[in-house]
């Protein structure tokens, strides 16, 4: 909300700057986002008046104005000006005058007649955006005085930008209220009288849907002049705030919603029939609004209607038919309760947000109806006149009901960690609003209705936080250790991943981030990020895997004659993109050597492809990462028939394989060396273990072997045989491959083994040999696959 500082201290008016109130506001929760100034910097402007006015004889759109300007004698003055007339009063530039922009005020000519100055509108002041002719000030402006003293231009505009829960802060009431109870100060704020009826004028009000609206007023005024002139303090009151003046009952109802937050409507009275109904929208029922645009009412939508039709949405936006106009003579003022729960979110279903929609969905005064409808009644007769009737307010009492709350002093004590003064908290409490009740352990407080925030004891001690003044509250550690770091239980943790290789044998490693550029090269073509002041020579570069790391510490080990290495790391990885370095979490694994340790009971075989890929797969369920698959790949640095990409869905998890033979001649290692690398960010994204009831009968399996071509891969068969196999399949394994005598070249055997078992029943030879007839037609289809004898 946007608001004038010197409509604020009309209201209440403590001893602070503007810097200091507004530091004082934000500290108290209410976050001011901007403070402008109400006009821009200028200097040299009085109030004129126009006293005598001609054509200008060589320009059609000119005039020749001799102005009143506090001097001796007028000055004359060429304008251009659409409403420049006799009489007219207007902000004057005098010659020497610093208009904002450093625009500097000289004497000049305007085709041929000489000008001493300049009349100005609006937004030559830093007023307004656009150009709309001269400011036309009141006629009992004071000549001759300056124009920044007169409007009360020395302004600070302040932008407030409220937490929901604040809606009784989106009027000058509200903030002013806040205001004072922060520095003690009373509040002054101007009398709202009941204005008398004037006539018997009473248009029937009915409420048909209680719980939406509890309370419903209005008050005809016959006889009003739409065509009056708003006064210049109101247009510019709402000019601060962000409204434009449009007509003096628009002006007054926008008046009341800034001043007390009580969204108010206006209708033309000639155009509403029999009775004013407040209820839900009828089926297929639509609406134009004020804005021109139409709606399909849905049917849980709260409007205001007469006998025949819908007139307004209830709470968000008036409709066009309804609407004060030019010929208007005769309104009804309403200003009505809505239920905030009941309101919310309607107006975003229609793609609507006003000030009206904004204010009642957090919450107005459910008992200010009456109250507001006298101070636009008030309002509009001593501006544009007219004859009031009786104010006629419909309400089932509901909206009057007060919330008690009570708040412990043992409690407030502890949370804020002070004792605050008893008598300090009934005024504070006071001040917002509440009656206070002192008892033995507390205070109980009856809570006004404005604000809905409250209705706990922790909304007490906050409200008592928040006035006594965060800073001044003590500073302490906390007395009980917290440090309880929230899990994802599909997340698989670091430790659980390291513990599963270390199991496997392997050590972690360390290694440097910075490598060799020489080393780097041979496992990766892309640029490395240089090191801009290396250590040596040798570490050059950012790495952008952990793989050489890795092989460097196993040659370290191998100079120290250790035969069997396997080793891991977790670390970052460094890419540049563009003008940024990237850093990716990744974890790397290495094996080399005999694949047990050497013993008279132990294998004496060396590692290959199947021991690294069985410790992945291993650490693939410690991470519970399931349906990952291997499939061929090729890498730089990787042998081309040894090395795999592992797949999780679309999502590259990592690379596998063993090192191609001339990376291992260049690094001087005889033997094979196979490897790892994954992403440690999509590896530990796993799954959350769920119970699956065991089956209580027999399974049964099925073994055939299929002649495929060489280049088949496992994974391929392995998904047609689950993708056919029927839902009784639960597991199917490739457990021989045979090529040679009796198998024609480019051509190879496997034996796949499936295994069947239903949750309910035994199964029966029909239930299996149907499942593998459509296995064995679907590999031969898209195999081209045949069943070996």
């Amino acid at each position: 909300m946007k608001f004038s500082e010197q409509w604020l201290r009309e209201w209440v008016n403590p001893s602070l700057t503007t810097d200091e109130l507004v530091a004082q506001i934000t500290m108290a929760g209410l976050e001011v986002d901007a403070v402008e100034r109400a006009a821009g910097e200028f200097s040299g402007v009085v109030v004129a008046e126009i006293v005598a006015i001609e054509p200008h004889p060589d320009a059609d759109k000119l005039r020749v104005c001799q102005v009143a300007c506090g001097e001796d004698e007028p000055v004359q003055v060429v304008c251009g000006a659409a409403n420049a007339a006799l009489g007219l009063k207007a902000p004057f530039a005098k010659v020497g005058a610093i208009l904002p922009g450093d625009f500097k005020i000289k004497k000049a000519k305007l085709r041929g007649m000489p000008s001493f100055g300049m009349l100005c509108g609006a937004s030559e002041l830093g007023m307004e955006d656009e150009i709309d002719g001269l400011m036309e000030l009141l006629p009992d402006a004071p000549v001759g005085e300056d124009v920044r003293e007169y409007l009360g231009l020395n302004d600070a505009l302040i932008d407030v930008d409220l937490t929901p829960n604040r809606g009784d802060c989106l009027s000058i009431l509200g903030l002013a209220r806040d205001v004072g109870v922060l520095n003690s100060v009373d509040l002054t704020p101007p009398a709202i009288d009941s204005v008398p009826a004037q006539n018997d004028a009473v248009f029937p009000v009915e409420i048909n849907a209680l719980e939406d609206c509890p309370r419903y007023v209005g008050r005809v005024i016959k006889g009003v002049d739409v065509s009056a002139t708003t006064p210049l303090w109101m247009v510019e009151k709402l000019r601060r705030s962000g409204i434009r003046s449009i007509d003096p009952v628009v002006d007054v109802t926008n008046y009341v919603l800034l001043e007390l937050g009580q969204p108010m409507h206006a209708f033309d009275l000639s155009a509403l029939n029999e009775k004013i109904v407040v209820r839900k929208a009828n089926e297929q029922e639509t609406l134009t609004l004020l804005d021109g645009q139409e709606i399909k009412l849905k049917p849980d939508a709260l409007v205001i209607a007469d006998a025949d039709k819908a007139l307004a949405l209830a709470g968000i936006m008036g409709g066009e038919g309804s609407g004060v106009a030019s010929s208007t003579q005769d309104i009804l003022l309403e200003s009505a309760f809505f239920a905030p729960e009941k309101i919310a979110g309607r107006a975003r279903s229609y793609g609507l947000h006003t000030d009206s929609s904004h204010r009642f969905e957090r919450g107005v005064d459910a008992t200010q109806q009456v109250r507001a409808i006298e101070r636009a009644t008030a309002l509009l007769i001593s501006i544009a006149g007219g004859e009031p009737g009786p104010v006629n307010e419909v309400t089932d009492g509901a909206a009057d009901t007060l919330r008690n709350v009570s708040l412990k002093r043992a409690r407030l004590d502890q949370v804020l960690g002070l004792a605050i003064d008893g008598e300090q908290i009934v005024d504070i409490l006071t001040r917002l609003g509440m009656d206070v009740t002192v008892s033995a352990e507390g205070w109980d407080c009856v809570v006004p209705s404005y604000r809905f925030d409250i209705s706990i004891a922790a909304d007490l001690v906050e409200e008592i936080a928040r006035i006594y003044g965060y800073n001044n509250l003590p500073t302490r550690k906390l007395t009980v250790p917290v440090d309880f770091k929230p899990r994802q239980e599909k997340r698989a943790s670091v430790m659980r991943v390291k513990h599963e290789l270390m199991a496997q044998g392997y050590q972690e490693a360390i290694t440097y981030s910075f490598v060799d550029p020489k080393i780097q090269q041979l496992f990766d073509d892309e640029v490395p990020v240089p090191v801009a002041n290396p250590i040596s020579a040798d570490m050059a570069v950012m790495r952008t895997s952990l793989i050489p790391g890795l092989v460097t510490a196993m040659q370290h080990n191998l100079n120290r004659q250790q035969p069997r290495v396997r080793l891991f790391e977790t670390g970052l990885q460094f890419h540049q993109e563009g003008d940024e370095v990237v850093q990716q979490q990744y974890i790397a694994g290495l094996i080399y050597g005999p694949r047990q340790v050497e013993s008279w009971a132990n294998d004496t075989g060396v590692v290959d492809f199947f021991d690294i890929k069985g410790d992945v797969e291993g650490m693939l369920a410690a991470a519970r990462k399931f349906d990952v698959r291997f499939e061929r790949a090729t890498r730089k640095a990787l042998h081309p028939g040894q090395s795999a990409v592992l797949m999780a869905g679309e999502k590259t998890l990592g690379v596998i394989g063993a090192l191609h033979p001339e990376v291992t001649k260049n690094l001087g290692v005889s033997g094979s060396v196979y490897v790892f690398e994954l992403s440690l960010t999509e590896l530990l994204e796993g799954s959350v273990p769920a119970f699956e009831p065991l089956s209580k009968f027999p399974q049964v399996r099925r073994d055939i072997a299929v002649v495929v071509d060489n280049t088949a891969e496992a994974n391929s068969i392995v998904d047609i045989v689950r993708q056919n196999a029927g839902d009784c399949l639960q597991d199917c394994l490739i457990f021989d491959e045979y090529a040679g005598k009796g198998i024609e070249d480019g051509k190879k055997s496997l034996a796949i083994g499936m295994i069947f078992q239903h949750t309910e029943r035994s199964l029966n030879e029909d239930d299996i040999q149907g499942p593998v007839d459509a296995v064995v037609a679907a590999l031969e289809k898209e195999l081209q696959a045949s069943l070996r004898n």
